[in-house]
């Protein structure tokens, strides 16, 4: 008998900030890009009211609730609350997956003979709120499908314990939207043949999904009657970085977009220090106004110096941009990582290393972009961010009208 654990750390970045802000408490926050082409990366419960969600246009989210707090956002300090999660976790349990920056399963199948799965389940869900301060759902079944949903069910800041053999009567009256791998076309389709409930697909003979959706007819039907048997793949450590940054408005300003190479490249190369890692290969990545997207890529030797990676950005941006086209995105990726300090040239780092030392512990304690060169300064307007990069978060959250 199988026992897995999902758990998902509610409206997360939105709790970051109020553990950060108090003041930010009972109030519809949003918090995405701000631009007219940003969108909402997560909301609040209160401004999920108005109808707002994650992926909405900021400028409709703006509109639908115009008093909403809008914060730019900071993923380097969200990164740095889920490793913290993940810690615990790892501590915690025998074999634990983390399929993003703030969803785990764990697998505690066997815990039952010595302990049981959901007295730990609740008590390691304490744990992260006793030692985080930060709410989480956690939903427990047989499966990875039924604990999800559970765990949906469940929020906010509530568990949900689906006991063997009562998968089918809890999933039943749900929305067939609450199936992980349906989306807005499938959900459309499945409304069209009359099927809204999961009822209905477990009710329905999977030859029947099989023929009108195909092979995933049958994952659909299997999910449905709380059938997977999917394993909790055991947590590795990612082996790339990157950022990206849409512009609000299309540019050809080569000077401003090879600051924001710089700057971003820096940013970077400071999470790879921050995180004990090293890379061997830098990518670069255009977007055209007419939305054709090119990369290039260097392999180079393994280093988390500003002075070895970001020359290779800039040349790299430099071969690449050459149509002269109107730019809509750029993005730097290093990829390859693996652990490990840079080796320092005795001859040639040795006052170098200490130039970074004093810069990261001023980055540590203001903030990821406190301190940057003079020419990267354009990158203070970043917009899209990701589960390494960021920047400080306001000291007074401003307000969009």
């Amino acid at each position: 008998m199988r026992a897995i654990m999902h758990m998902d750390l509610d409206t997360f970045f939105v709790s970051c900030e109020r553990k950060m802000d108090s003041r930010l408490n009972g109030k519809p926050i949003l918090i995405g890009g701000t631009s007219d082409r940003g969108v909402v990366a997560s909301c609040s419960y209160e401004a999920r009211r108005f109808g707002i969600h994650s992926a909405m246009p900021m400028r409709m989210a703006r509109q639908l609730c115009p008093e909403a707090i809008v914060l730019r956002g900071n993923s380097g300090v969200y990164s740095k609350f889920s490793d913290e999660v993940t810690a615990i976790i790892k501590e915690a349990v025998p074999l634990y997956e983390k399929s993003s920056v703030d969803e785990f399963y764990a697998d505690l199948t066997g815990v039952d003979k010595f302990y049981g799965c959901y007295k730990m389940a609740t008590e390691l869900r304490e744990k992260i709120i006793h030692e985080t301060g930060l709410p989480i759902s956690f939903g427990l079944s047989v499966n990875k499908t039924v604990s999800k949903i559970a765990t949906g069910e469940a929020k906010p800041n509530n568990k949900i314990n689906v006991i063997s053999g009562t998968e089918k009567p809890f999933l039943a009256p749900l929305s067939v939207k609450k199936i992980p791998m349906i989306g807005d076309v499938t959900y459309r389709s499945l409304c069209n043949l009359g099927v809204k409930r999961i009822q209905s697909i477990q009710e329905m003979p999977m030859e029947v999904m099989e023929k009108v959706f195909g092979k995933n007819g049958i994952v659909m039907w299997k999910k449905a009657n709380g059938i997977d048997n999917t394993p909790v793949v055991p947590y590795q450590e990612r082996k790339s970085i990157s950022t990206e940054r849409t512009f609000d408005k299309d540019t050809i300003d080569t000077k401003k977009l090879e600051g924001l190479i710089l700057a971003m490249a820096e940013n970077l190369v400071f999470q790879l220090r921050r995180g004990n890692k090293l890379s061997a290969c830098v990518t670069i990545k255009i977007r055209y106004s007419d939305f054709q997207t090119y990369t290039l890529q260097k392999q180079i030797p393994y280093s988390a110096s500003d002075h070895t990676i970001i020359p290779v950005a800039i040349e790299l941006f430099r071969k690449l941009y050459n149509r002269r086209l109107l730019v809509r995105l750029i993005g730097v990726r290093l990829s390859h990582l693996v652990e490990g300090g840079h080796q320092i040239n005795l001859f040639d780092d040795s006052h170098i290393i200490g130039l970074y030392q004093a810069m990261d512990k001023i980055r540590e304690k203001y903030g990821d972009r406190a301190i940057m060169k003079a020419a990267g300064m354009e990158a203070k307007t970043l917009s899209r961010f990701n589960p390494f990069t960021g920047e400080p978060p306001p000291l007074l959250p401003h307000r969009r009208a």
